[in-house]
């Protein structure tokens, strides 16, 4: 490795580790405990043009947040908000695990999203919407527009739905500007928004809206994804009719047209029950609605989450904690200034759209980028031509994003002249080679990353460097954020520290404004699944007693920075000893033949679970032996023989969700000759059935039962 990438950048070593190499005569003592055989990275600083205008550049500001000044350090986030009454309690914790933030404080996310950026900056844009279709003109909603377009939503949904404060409302909605219009039209009226990804099918939608008690579901007609037309009103139908079975009734449909007065769906539209917004908010034109005061501790949203068993569950987000949280982090970690123009590529239906696409940035008046379609249509370029044009110089993207790109078109971003100061790594670990082509490729060695690390529940990062003042470290989260203090914990409540080469399960210690409240009717589960493994006294009222488990590996390193392994079921236990999918997959990675790799746990008779690799290879590289070999030779120097896999499966591609993500229980399932379950939500279903050809041979075999542990593996959260 060089010893440096950039002219530009100073870089130097972390202190080295030995790599750790698995004895097999002595096993790892406990079960929690993940044996680590990452090797440690680089440091590479930030660049100082970039330390010199950051918003955290100050280590005194870093000092407030210590441990010593808990939760009180919180109220530098709030004070970044318009109260319409100032709360008298920062944290009351006398209903563990149920935290209320900001107590007695009153306000509106709309108002503070929207109104208050009017006096300076009402002609600047709020919202850029790039259609897919590249022939399409981008269309720019100034904060003076989106204010009127809220407040018009708002009318409608008051006066015509018949919505009122502590109502839900269910949006299944695809990235439209529409959709961040509607949800803010529901938080100025106090109405509990529930988004589903756009992705998700009808029967999703109306499980969610049964569970959440919605009558009025929101939709669109259509969308573009991928160079086809989607008609999306059809799954409303179905959406309607799951409710229905499942005890909720909805009397509305709402129908956002893509195209104003052009309806293009095969469903019809049914009578007293569906009706066209645009053509509704006719009665609403100039409509201005006064923003609903809102106690902190009042719901804000919720955001459904769900594995491939179980019911979802609706994760409770507060108004005022959440609000100040998301609000914070773009501001310190994001580091968004009015100025910037900011682009995160995720989908507003999962929680990273709902804190740093909508409610974060336009807090802060930043200038958001919303695009309709996939990165890589109708080519690989696509979204380096959308960040020249825009100028855009945050950017915001998942490694799923990051590695699809990079196995699409590998030299494209060097084709455009586009700048970034600073770019964000969200949703799952990264590799390190990938985290390198990210910021050497993608940010042109000028950009400073965030890898951060959190969750739906969390609401907002929990792991990140600061931008301005940490060195980053490929393929590290970094140190907890500010006012997070983790710990990581094995089975039996032991502390793993960084002298015992070891990850266990990261826990956070103390609540934080960000986190949720409860899941939606059903509180005894927010408990047992989030705080129960680890709380010593259900009694309690002191915060100390009530550490959040995560349900995520990783391991700490003497320099503080957290490396996040993944799901603690991500495991695959050889033999007594826990190895790590994603390292195992990260080693693939290293390879310059492959594109993406997958690691799936097998039955083995003798080791009880054995790893099976899928890879995929980067466009002109050709299958053979020889980089089936490489990947084995890899594996057996970064991790060791222990880790050798049972079998080496080359596809064509993966089975994806629509959001990018790898189906692991999909390639688990086929592996161990199981029912695959339903595939129909994938982006790419037939890619399953030349799998397990590819797998199993053209005559299919007895499907098993299988247990538990595989059924379960990989699940999307």
């Amino acid at each position: 490795m060089a010893k440096t990438r950039d002219k530009k950048h100073a870089v130097k070593k972390a202190a080295k580790k030995p790599v750790l190499k698995e004895n097999p005569e002595k096993p790892v003592e406990n079960e929690a405990q993940i044996a680590v055989h990452w090797k440690e990275e680089e440091y590479i600083q930030p660049p100082a043009k970039f330390v010199g205008q950051a918003n955290l550049n100050d280590p005194a500001f870093v000092e407030r947040f210590s441990e010593k000044y808990f939760p009180d350090c919180f109220r530098e986030y709030a004070e970044l908000l318009h109260w319409d009454h100032y709360w008298h309690t920062t944290l009351d914790t006398s209903e563990p695990p149920f935290w209320k933030w900001f107590v007695g404080g009153k306000l509106n996310a709309a108002y503070n999203c929207v109104d208050r950026h009017l006096a300076k900056h009402k002609n600047k844009a709020a919202l850029i919407f790039v259609p897919e279709p590249e022939a399409e003109h981008h269309l720019v909603i100034t904060f003076q527009e989106l204010y009127r377009r809220v407040n018009e939503v708002a009318a409608l949904l008051r006066d015509f739905a018949g919505l009122q404060k502590g109502d839900r409302v269910t949006i299944h909605m695809p990235m439209i500007p529409e959709l961040p219009i509607t949800m803010l039209a529901c938080a100025r009226l106090g109405v509990i928004h529930s988004v589903v990804f756009g992705g998700f099918s009808g029967e999703a939608c109306g499980m969610r809206a049964a569970d959440s008690g919605s009558r009025v579901l929101i939709y669109a007609d259509g969308y573009h994804r991928n160079g086809r037309w989607v008609d999306h009103k059809t799954s409303a139908d179905i959406a309607v009719e799951t409710a229905k079975k499942e005890g909720q009734a909805v009397d509305k449909v709402l129908v956002w047209r893509r195209y104003p007065h052009k309806y293009v769906s095969e469903s019809p539209m049914i009578m007293g029950r569906d009706f066209f917004v645009d053509e509704l908010l006719k009665e609403y034109k100039n409509h201005i609605v006064e923003p609903v005061s809102v106690d902190a501790e009042d719901p804000l949203f919720l955001m459904y989450t769900s594995g491939t068993t179980g019911k979802p569950k609706g994760c409770q987000h507060r108004t005022g904690g959440y609000l100040a949280y998301v609000t914070g982090t773009s501001k310190f970690y994001q580091d968004i200034h009015p100025e910037d123009v900011y682009w995160c590529m995720a989908d507003i239906g999962w929680i990273t759209g709902h804190s740093y696409i909508v409610y974060g940035p336009l807090s802060l008046g930043a200038t958001s980028v919303l695009y309709e379609g996939v990165p890589q249509f109708p080519d690989a370029g696509r979204p380096w031509r959308i960040a020249e044009r825009l100028d855009v110089n945050i950017f915001h993207t998942s490694p799923t994003a990051i590695r699809m790109l990079r196995k699409a078109g590998a030299d494209e971003p060097k084709k455009y002249n586009y700048h970034f100061k600073h770019m964000t790594t969200v949703g799952e670990p990264i590799e390190p080679e990938v985290w390198r082509w990210y910021h050497e490729v993608v940010g042109k060695g000028e950009a400073v990353i965030v890898d951060t690390w959190w969750q739906t529940e969390t609401g907002g990062f929990l792991c990140s460097t600061k931008p301005a003042l940490d060195p980053m470290k490929p393929g590290s989260a970094g140190p907890p954020v500010l006012g997070i203090y983790p710990v990581i914990w094995d089975e039996n409540g032991h502390e793993i520290t960084t002298a015992a080469h070891a990850a266990g399960n990261i826990c956070i210690r103390n609540p934080w404004p960000g986190i949720m409240q409860t899941i939606w009717g059903d509180p005894q589960r927010f408990v047992n699944q989030y705080y129960k493994k680890y709380n010593k006294n259900a009694h309690s009222k002191d915060w100390r007693d009530w550490p959040y488990y995560a349900a995520d590996g990783a391991v700490l390193t003497a320099d503080g920075y957290y490396r996040i392994l993944g799901r603690v079921d991500d495991v695959i236990n050889v033999a007594g000893h826990r190895l790590g999918t994603k390292e195992l997959e990260s080693a693939c990675l290293t390879l310059s033949e492959i594109a993406e790799a997958a690691v799936v746990p097998v039955v083995d008779d003798v080791k009880g679970r054995v790893p099976e690799i899928y890879i995929s290879l980067k466009p002109g590289v050709h299958s053979n032996k020889a980089v089936q070999d490489k990947v084995i030779a890899t594996i057996e120097t970064m991790i060791g023989k222990i880790a050798r896999p049972k079998r080496i499966h080359v596809v064509p591609d993966m089975p994806k969700t629509r959001s990018g993500k790898i189906m692991r229980r999909v390639l688990a399932a086929i592996s161990n000759r199981m029912d695959t379950g339903d595939i129909t939500t994938l982006a790419n279903p037939d890619i399953v059935e030349q799998i397990r050809e590819l797998v199993q041979g053209r005559e299919r075999g007895p499907v098993a039962e299988g247990p538990a542990d595989i059924k379960l593996f990989g699940e999307e959260r």
